[in-house]
């Protein structure tokens, strides 16, 4: 069972990752602008040194950009989680340039793998969401899917134009069909904690579980706080995904 955990900027945090049992541990990249950041190469550099994987997320997807990105980090997977549809129906434009930019990754960095956030809604809006045919389309210029929630009915992302960091559940029923139509590794995500994780493992029979907002630190108010890991959630969801 593969654990992955994101927002992991800083080496210290990397390392502590890493002894916690987390498998691949990914940083997130901003802005095209600015995407030279010492301490997430560095934090790349102690990832390698433990026998992890290091993930990269770039939210932008200039392809020139992301080459810069990956020459510059050389991480051993590449993720892009942007959203490729409209409602219920696929961006094909979108699509199509989502697949031209993986083959063009492939093509140059061919040791990078690639991984690509597949969008599910919440549970009993599955069908508001084209998980199953997005993932046909991109499979076979993926190495790994990520399941993760995209609010519908008009509700904001918290990034803007990406999936992710909700902290809400995905519909389990539509990630398992996913799991079972993918011939790529599958990992589960979306509202994943200590407390539900295995539950959703034992129903998708995913390769692995992803936890962000869950196990992040929390504000005086209760608020997860972005790029801050709680080391004891971290260790408590490692624990439930190796107790199957």
């Amino acid at each position: 069972m593969i654990i992955q955990i994101y927002e992991i900027q800083e080496p210290k945090e990397a390392a502590l990752m890493a002894e916690c049992g987390v498998d691949h541990i990914g940083g997130v990249i901003l802005s095209p602008n600015e995407w030279m950041i010492p301490v997430l190469k560095d934090s790349v550099s102690v990832i390698r040194e433990f026998g992890r994987k290091s993930s990269i997320i770039p939210l932008f997807t200039d392809p020139d950009a992301v080459h810069r990105v990956i020459d510059w980090y050389q991480p051993s997977i590449v993720h892009f989680c942007d959203s490729l549809n409209r409602e219920a129906s696929v961006d094909e434009v979108a699509v199509s340039a989502a697949i031209l930019l993986q083959q063009g990754v492939k093509e140059r960095f061919p040791h990078v793998e690639i991984m690509r956030t597949i969008p599910i809604a919440e549970p009993r809006f599955g069908s508001l969401v084209p998980t199953l045919e997005l993932g046909r389309l991109l499979e076979g210029s993926s190495d790994w899917f990520l399941t993760d929630t995209l609010l519908v009915g008009g509700a904001a992302q918290p990034v803007s134009g990406h999936v992710g960091i909700t902290g809400k559940l995905c519909d389990w029923e539509i990630a398992r069909d996913l799991v079972n139509q993918s011939h790529i590794p599958v990992i589960l995500a979306g509202g994943l904690s200590p407390e539900n994780v295995a539950e959703g493992l034992r129903f998708t029979q995913p390769a692995g579980a992803d936890t962000c907002t869950a196990t992040n630190l929390l504000d005086d108010s209760g608020m997860p706080i972005r790029f801050r890991k709680d080391p004891e959630k971290v260790r408590r969801f490692v624990e439930s995904c190796r107790a199957l």
